[in-house]
């Protein structure tokens, strides 16, 4: 899809993390060089984290990817060198069929696991970012002999994977994993109780957000915003970001919408990895419940900032335990009351009233009130907005997310 970020929106970015990576110039003698493993290139919550660290990184470092996508182009316009090492059969195995198809991608994974050792030997350490990498990067570990570093971002439960996944996990957490860093303590959480390690063999390093490429945004006047990015103006409008997927709870935001009928939705965001049915799914859905003409369908876009800021309240309505919730952190960091499900990571980062608003997953009644309340009250909802802003400052900014992920990387690799 096109980006609609601004012309300027790549070189400014490129400015600052070279500005930061300059910083650390000094210390590249003493740190270890790193090949980063990521299984998409797609964008989402675990390419985001990594983008900072690839980029910031003060040595020499790669990414290998193992699907082609924005990720790539956007890793390259920042410096970034990237390879890949694609295989459409591997890349089609999804975790909730990976018994069923994944004896038909066995070559395909044979030669992944190979090209990665062979590229993992120019390094002193493999950073796996997702699953899929954690699995055809551990298992060639008897081929690189390198370190391994995985970095968690998921809820390893029986509510997300299937029993030979989670085996596969265990085992290669167990036996080829060296360090792994987990992105909330929910996730850490689950590792240790699949694993039965030491909670303190996993160690929690919350993401974090580029605070100045929201101030950038700008929203001096919404209503000039909106109308730049083609949204209803003078209306009561929730923004919903994140891909279209089952678990990412849309189909809960249309049931809200119905029921307030002053309230205006747009989803940002596509279908990814084989979703679509979904995404189609909600277009029938809006249309039953006759509310299509408050709704938008916005797609991938690239600058998020000015979405957010477009908005007067943000909705995460994951039916399921989220890992982290980086769209929460975005949010927040956007100045606009969020309204999330209360599990999983969630709520490491809101608390209830005072720089957000829990709602129990997947409950429409609750969704409803808390949007009404907030729209009926909007000197409360400012004032969970800029204590929001305040904690994002503090705990979730991009600085604090690369300083602790240079100090535990450096500690597992010292």
């Amino acid at each position: 899809m096109k980006s609609t970020a601004p012309v300027n929106a790549t070189a400014l970015a490129a400015a600052a993390t070279s500005l930061y990576a300059s910083s650390h110039a000094a210390e590249t003698g003493s740190v270890a060089s790193i090949l980063f493993v990521d299984q998409s290139g797609q964008l989402g919550g675990a390419e985001f984290s990594l983008l900072p660290l690839a980029v910031t990184w003060a040595a020499h470092r790669e990414v290998l990817l193992l699907s082609d996508g924005p990720f790539r182009a956007k890793l390259e316009a920042l410096g970034v060198p990237v390879r890949l090492a694609c295989d459409t059969r591997v890349s089609g195995i999804r975790k909730e069929a990976v018994h069923l198809n994944w004896l038909m991608a066995l070559p395909g994974v044979v030669r992944q696991i190979r090209t990665i050792a062979r590229h993992a030997e120019a390094f002193d350490v493999l950073f796996l970012n997702t699953q899929k990498a954690l699995v055809l990067g551990a298992l060639g570990k008897p081929l690189h002999r390198r370190r391994i570093i995985w970095h968690l971002h998921d809820i390893m439960s029986d509510d997300h994977f299937g029993p030979l996944q989670r085996f596969i996990v265990k085992w290669l957490a167990r036996c080829a994993v060296d360090h792994v860093v987990a992105n909330s303590h929910a996730s850490a959480a689950s590792l240790v109780a699949l694993t039965g390690c030491k909670p303190e063999r996993v160690p929690v390093v919350h993401n974090g957000v580029d605070l100045d490429e929201f101030s950038r945004a700008g929203d001096a006047d919404v209503n000039a915003l909106r109308r730049r990015l083609g949204l209803p103006e003078q209306v009561y409008l929730a923004g919903l970001f994140g891909r279209l997927a089952p678990w990412k709870g849309q189909h809960v935001a249309l049931e809200a919408l119905a029921r307030l009928p002053e309230l205006h939705l747009v989803l940002v965001g596509s279908a990814l990895f084989g979703e679509e049915a979904y995404a189609e799914s909600l277009r029938e859905q809006a249309a039953r419940l006759g509310v299509g003409e408050r709704l938008q369908f916005a797609g991938f876009r690239d600058d998020m900032p000015a979405w957010m800021k477009a908005v007067d309240v943000i909705l995460h309505t994951s039916t399921e335990p989220e890992p982290f919730g980086r769209v929460i952190i975005e949010g927040m960091a956007a100045g606009r009351p969020v309204i999330a499900a209360a599990a999983g990571g969630v709520k490491e980062i809101v608390r209830h009233r005072k720089n957000g608003w829990l709602v129990p997953p997947g409950n429409v009644e609750a969704l409803t009130e808390a949007i009404d309340i907030l729209h009926a009250a909007p000197e409360l909802a400012q004032r969970i907005a800029d204590q929001a802003l305040i904690d994002v400052s503090r705990h979730f900014s991009v600085e604090a997310y690369l300083e602790q992920m240079r100090r535990t990387i450096g500690k597992v690799t010292g």
